[in-house]
């Protein structure tokens, strides 16, 4: 049986998941066991303490450990908080992503991650879903969770771990997000996952504007 590891707080932009069928629950950061939704660089997920003096608008959002929200309930960005910022140049090339977090394994000794094409699905799914719910979450609105997501894609994995972000401009930004919050940077550093799936989708008429997901994993 697997288990859950998800960062229970969060100071930064990004939400992450981690899943293995022999993995253990791990301390700090990543030992609520439960996943998780989303916040900006300034800020905490809704049961955590912002840091002192900060005052940008908690849009860009990061994992929470409330996320077993009831279905139909939301995390939802303040009307306008990202109006300011520039998307016309926000794009994904899943080769450059793959590169840059390729980049950052190897700096860590670590092997690179091949693009799979059943957790680049998964992602897209993951994506589409907070997307068209203007949310940030790692249940997605059918109640599934980053396991359900993976198996639905047809990857029989043995570990699976998914990061997800909401209001970052590009890959940089998200990925700067990812590795500056410890449980997220975890699932950035597994040593035992081979492939990888990544997904951006934008929509200007929500708060949040883009939608990230990555998804790492291995399988049997």
């Amino acid at each position: 049986m697997y288990r859950v590891l998800v960062p229970a707080l969060v100071s930064l932009l990004l939400a992450g998941c981690s899943m293995g069928q022999s993995s253990s629950l791990s301390a700090g950061l990543a030992d609520s066991g439960q996943p998780t939704s989303a916040l900006p660089s300034s800020r905490v997920a809704s049961n955590s303490a912002s840091p002192a003096g900060t005052s940008e608008p908690s849009a860009k959002r990061t994992a929470s450990n409330d996320d077993h929200i009831p279905r139909g309930t939301f995390e939802k960005a303040p009307s306008g908080a990202l109006a300011d910022r520039d998307y016309s140049t926000t794009q994904l090339d899943p080769d450059k992503a793959r590169d840059l977090i390729n980049a950052y394994r190897k700096e860590k000794g670590l092997k690179p991650l091949k693009l799979n094409a059943a957790l680049t699905e998964a992602a897209k799914a993951h994506s589409r879903d907070l997307a068209k719910w203007d949310r940030i979450s790692h249940y997605g609105s059918d109640g599934s969770n980053p396991w359900d997501r993976v198996k639905r894609a047809g990857y029989n994995a043995k570990v699976a771990a998914e990061n997800v972000g909401t209001g970052q401009v590009n890959m940089q930004e998200v990925l700067k997000g990812w590795q500056q919050s410890p449980g997220h940077n975890k699932n950035l550093l597994l040593a035992d996952v081979e492939h990888m799936g990544i997904a951006l989708v934008q929509d200007p008429r929500t708060e949040f504007k883009t939608f990230w997901t990555l998804v790492v994993g291995s399988s049997l």
